[in-house]
């Protein structure tokens, strides 16, 4: 689409960043360059969300399996998110982002916590988009851990029992179910994110490389969801 004022922005697009460790290999490089440059093409795509008029943006930075990889690839993303913690503020703060963070953070190092706690409280007062970024989550743990808090509450009854209350009870509470889902690197998976949120989001699998993401290709995954009708499960 030439103009893009003619454009309908999805309200929330949520992106599965995959393809880090390909770009590197491609370039013969360690999969961490290629995380580091996953890293850069994150910086950029919440500035373009953000001018866009995005209204909500998830993105899958560290998933629950990811501690499955080795200890030096692990070792160089917690590294990767020491330091990105700290420049996404200034990020955010520059394009009136607010910051949020879903999953267990239990589980990373006291120094970490802290850089995530420090990044949700200095970006708590903008106004413009929400960026939520998903580390140490999975969606299947996450609704794990909502069933715990409801059983935990003894005056919710099976009778009390909603989607609402479910959806109340999840990372996401209070944020809109995506409309766009979009996954790099061609993959055709879910990989246990956002199951519950996803369930009538229109999904946009693109071959690029996450690393090679940009403004064009958000833009062709917006043109295409323009294309769509979405029924909700109607006729």
């Amino acid at each position: 689409m030439d103009n893009i004022n003619e454009l309908k922005i999805p309200r929330h697009i949520a992106i599965i960043l995959d393809g880090n460790g390909r770009w590197a290999k491609k370039r013969f490089l360690p999969r961490a360059m290629g995380h580091k440059a996953g890293c850069e093409t994150l910086e950029k795509t919440v500035e373009d969300c953000a001018r866009l008029g995005v209204e909500y943006l998830t993105v899958y930075g560290f998933s629950t399996e990811n501690w499955k990889r080795s200890e030096e690839e692990v070792s160089a993303l917690m590294q990767l998110f020491r330091f990105y913690m700290k420049k996404l503020v200034g990020v955010a703060n520059e394009n009136n982002v607010k910051v949020k963070m879903i999953g267990d953070k239990s589980r990373f190092s006291q120094d970490i916590i802290e850089g995530i706690d420090f990044l949700v409280e200095s970006t708590k007062n903008n106004t413009g988009m929400v960026f939520i970024f998903a580390v140490n989550y999975g969606s299947r743990d996450e609704i794990r851990r909502a069933v715990a808090k409801i059983v935990e509450n003894k005056e919710i009854t099976a009778n009390d029992i909603t989607e609402e209350l479910i959806a109340s009870y999840l990372d996401t509470n209070g944020i809109p179910d995506p409309d766009l889902l979009i996954r790099t690197s061609g993959e055709f998976r879910i990989s246990n994110y956002l199951l519950w949120q996803i369930a009538y989001s229109e999904v946009y699998i693109t071959d690029t490389l996450w690393p090679d993401f940009d403004k064009a290709e958000l833009l062709k995954a917006i043109e295409s969801y323009n294309k769509r009708e979405r029924r909700f499960g109607g006729r």
